[in-house]
Formats: structure tokens, C-alpha cells, sequence
């Protein structure tokens, strides 16, 4: 998609073409007239400070802000997104390195994501199925833990080996039936515990907890202590069982992507960082949105800030309250290999308890398209910031970490591609949490992400889309 300089122009709302009431469809939404244009939606920032008038500012091009942008757009409220980077996504990027697809840490999509389902097109994304279980690395040898619903042999076979007992296994369908039989709001508005302290009261043995448990839920929260609220283990646990893990052909990025390419032109804005939030001195104002560059938007209908949590607090300092917690980190790093050593699409567990390699997995196994022709992409995670390692030292760890798993002549024939630390990969939620909090903050300013919901795909496009309803609805009151 090719980029333009020239800046985007909104007309202003008009109140005369508002309508509170549709008689066809029973809902009530706002009517603008905008301008049509044959320019993409994606441009760069302009070189000299203008001021330019919309509906609403959005600041932030991730998931959350393009859900809100998606929902103001269905409703035909004009707004402008300003994203701060070169391209949209946030933390779901993709390169490409050598013909290798590499998505900026290792992620998984879960096609039972709720509100994924009602934003996405699963088809156009080429959905690539993971293995629906995993591979159990534990005392030398790979063990085998499968979703008996999906791979009833697989899992009638694994009930002797050492990754659990029995008993562990018939709680984990228990809890599957459990989770199946409550609705998403009962889930994340429950009590809470730690996924540790829950899983303990299930009943769960020390063994699969240290072996499964933790490496897995480890992964998805980056959180090996599962320190976690429970809410959000028996949340994603429910998507689990409703869907399968998968990669789309094109790199995770393609999910943002698509958002992206239902909105209209010029209405999404790159290399474009806030400095600051101008709320004139007063409270109740309508807050202007300051550039670095010196460029001014003002808003006649409100701001949505859809940045990750450090960013949210610079911006809104002063007016949220600062969280003690800090995010969580995870390092991924990727090679080319000749063949991978497991034919498998799938994931890939450390249950030994040593080492620092939590999960490791072939992606060209999962989707092809992931690397050239004859060629094999791995992709290996660590959880934490590894700040007090090089890159060459920590690469080296993991190649004598896997060396043991596969062999030593097969890994160092492996070719380092690249390492991506990411220095805040999700929020810490452990308990307390409030994954469904107002998320209206002062006057015609509203807050999503996963920091204010679940930290997940489906937390990221839920908020973004219950921002833009408050902020219509509070539109709509004040009209």
C-alpha cells in the first residue's frame, strides 16, 4: 500500500443530520456526511504543524484502536487515528527477514475469541491449525498432552505418561466442561484467585502444574509464577476449548491489517506521536490532541486512547491512577534451519524446570508459508526481559538449552535470524483485577487496550469497540 503526504481533511459534524432514532433497524446512531476520496487510509504525518478538525481522535493504530475506529466507522462518524510508528498493529507486527514471515514475538491466535468472531474474516486470514495439545519436553524425551475432544487416541495414549496424573487429566476435562457452562461476563467479573492458587484448589497435582501448567499458561500471560487472575485463565481456557490455535499464512499481522482495510481514506495517520492532551485549563473541556511535530487536532466529539499502559499513564497524568504493576516481558527468537526435527504442527513445552526456554515450536510446520521453499522456521520463547544478556549471549544460551532437546549436531546447524525482547508484552493482571471497568476517563475521554480489559486478542478488540459505543452514547446524551 503506497503512503501520501498530503494531511487528511474531515468536513465537521454537522448536528442538524443527527437522528437518535432509526425506525429500520432499532438503533440509534449519528449520521455525518463525509467526503469521499480514491486516497488509502494509511498516511504519514505532514511535514508543517496545521490544525485539523474530526469527529473524534483515536491515538493508537494496535488492535483496540482499530476496533474503535472500525465501530465509529460502521456508525459513519468521522475520526482520525494517529499512530505514533511506521506502520498499524502495535504489538502485532510482522517482517519479513530472508523470506522468512517473523511476527514480533510469538503469538497465537485463538479462533474462539468471541469478539474476534464478529469483527474478523477467518477466511481471507487462511487460517493455519495448530497441533490442539502439545509436546511435553520432561527428563530427555518429548510426552505428549492432547485435547481428548480433538485427538481421543493421542489422549487415552498420554494418560500413563509423566506429565500428570490420571486423575490430573479427568480435572482437566472437568474444567473444560466447567468453563463451557458459564458465560464470558460470569467468567471475568467472578472471584479470583491466582491461576496457581486455582489450580491447586482443582485439585491439579504438582506435577502437571510444574510440567504443563506453568510452561503453558507461563506463555500465553508471560507469567511462569501464574501469578495471573484465574479469571483469565478460565477465559482463555474456554476459547480454548470453543477454538483452535492458529497462524494466519500472511503473519499475525495480517489480523490488524484487515481491520485496517475496511476504514476510510486517509483516516489512519503514521509517524504521528502525541505530545500531549490539551484539556485549556479545564476539566469539562473538549481536550485538543497536541503533536510532537507542533500539528493540533481538535475534537468535536471526544478521544479514544488506545496505547499500550506506559503510555496511557504519560498521557492521562494526573488523571488516571498510576498502576504499581509492572508489564510483562518476553524475549523470541527465531532461526532458519534446513528440516526441523519434529514433522508436527505443534507447540513445543519445557516441563524439565530448567533452563530459561519456556516454548519452542516450527512454524513452517504450522503454516509453510512461514519460510522459503526447503527451508524451516523456529521460533523459540523466553519469559522475562533477559536485560542483563546480550543478544549473542542469550542466543547462545538457548542453542546449549535445545542442543539437549534435539541433538547438538542438529541445532548448531541452525542459523540465527533474528531476537526480538519486548519489553512490554501484556499487562500484569494478577489479582485484583477489573477486566470490564468503566472506560470513560473525565469528559469526552475514553481508555481501551488490554490494560482495560483482558490481556488478550479479544480484550484488545472488546475494549476498542465499548469505547466507541460510550463515546456515542455519551454523544448522543449531550446532543
Amino acid at each position: 500500500m503506497n503512503l501520501i503526504l498530503s494531511p487528511p481533511t474531515y468536513p465537521k459534524p454537522s448536528f442538524l443530520n443527527f437522528h437518535s432514532h432509526d425506525p429500520h433497524n432499532k438503533r440509534t446512531h449519528f449520521q455525518f456526511k463525509l467526503q469521499s476520496s480514491k486516497s488509502p487510509a494509511l498516511q504519514t504525518s505532514p511535514v508543517s504543524a496545521t490544525e485539523t478538525e474530526t469527529g473524534v481522535i483515536i491515538i493508537g493504530g494496535g488492535l483496540s484502536g482499530l476496533a474503535a475506529a472500525n465501530k465509529l466507522h460502521s456508525e459513519k462518524i468521522p475520526f482520525v487515528l494517529l499512530e505514533a510508528s511506521d506502520g498499524i498493529g502495535g504489538r502485532v507486527r510482522t517482517d519479513i527477514i530472508d523470506g522468512f514471515i517473523l511476527d514480533r514475538g510469538f503469538q497465537i491466535f485463538i479462533t474462539g475469541y468471541p469478539e474476534a468472531q464478529k469483527v474478523l474474516d477467518y477466511e481471507s486470514l487462511d487460517l493455519q491449525k495448530f497441533y490442539s495439545g502439545a509436546f511435553v519436553y520432561y527428563n530427555g524425551g518429548f510426552h505428549t498432552v492432547a485435547d481428548p475432544v480433538r485427538h481421543l487416541f493421542d489422549a487415552l495414549m498420554s494418560l500413563s505418561n509423566p506429565i500428570g496424573t490420571v486423575l490430573d487429566k479427568l480435572l482437566i476435562g472437568l474444567t473444560r466442561v466447567k468453563v463451557l457452562t458459564r458465560s464470558d461476563e460470569d467468567i471475568l467479573t467472578s472471584n479470583e484467585v491466582s491461576i496457581m492458587d486455582l489450580l491447586r484448589k482443582t485439585g491439579f497435582s504438582k506435577t502437571i502444574i510444574d510440567r504443563f501448567f506453568r510452561p503453558f499458561f507461563g506463555w500465553i500471560f508471560f507469567d511462569n509464577e501464574l501469578e495471573t487472575s484465574s479469571r483469565l485463565f478460565d477465559f482463555i481456557f474456554k476459547c480454548l476449548a470453543l477454538g483452535d490455535n492458529t497462524l494466519p499464512s500472511k503473519g499475525i499481522s495480517a489480523i490488524p491489517e484487515q481491520l485496517a482495510s475496511k476504514l476510510p481514506d486517509n483516516s489512519i495517520r503514521l509517524n504521528s506521536r502525541v505530545a500531549a492532551l490539551d484539556f485549556n485549563g479545564s476539566e469539562n473541556a473538549m481536550p485538543s490532541v497536541k503533536l510532537q511535530n507542533g500539528e493540533v487536532f481538535r475534537s468535536d466529539l471526544g478521544v479514544i486512547v488506545a496505547v499500550e499502559e506506559p503510555e496511557v499513564e504519560k498521557l492521562l497524568a494526573g488523571k488516571i491512577r498510576a498502576r504499581k504493576k509492572p508489564g510483562r516481558s518476553t524475549v523470541c527468537l527465531y532461526f532458519s534451519a534446513d528440516r526441523a526435527p519434529v514433522e508436527e504442527p505443534v507447540l513445543i513445552l519445557n516441563g524439565s524446570g530448567k533452563g530459561i526456554v519456556n516454548n519452542m515450536f516450527f512454524a513452517t510446520n504450522v503454516a509453510k508459508s512461514y519460510g522459503p521453499p526447503g527451508k524451516t522456521l523456529v521460533s523459540v520463547s523466553v519469559i522475562g526481559s533477559f536485560e542483563e544478556m546480550s543478544d549473542e549471549s542469550l542466543t547462545d544460551q538457548v542453542v546449549r538449552e535445545l542442543s539437549e532437546w534435539f541433538g547438538d549436531s542438529v541445532v548448531r546447524s541452525w542459523k540465527h535470524l533474528r531476537n526480538y525482547r519486548i519489553g512490554f508484552a501484556q499487562p500484569d493482571q494478577k489479582p485484583p483485577t477489573n477486566l470490564l471497568r468503566d472506560l470513560k476517563i473525565g469528559s469526552s475521554v475514553y481508555v481501551c487496550g488490554d490494560c482495560w480489559s483482558s490481556a488478550s486478542f479479544d480484550g484488545a478488540l472488546s475494549s476498542g469497540r465499548r469505547a466507541a459505543e460510550a463515546l456515542l452514547k455519551d454523544a448522543l446524551v449531550s446532543a
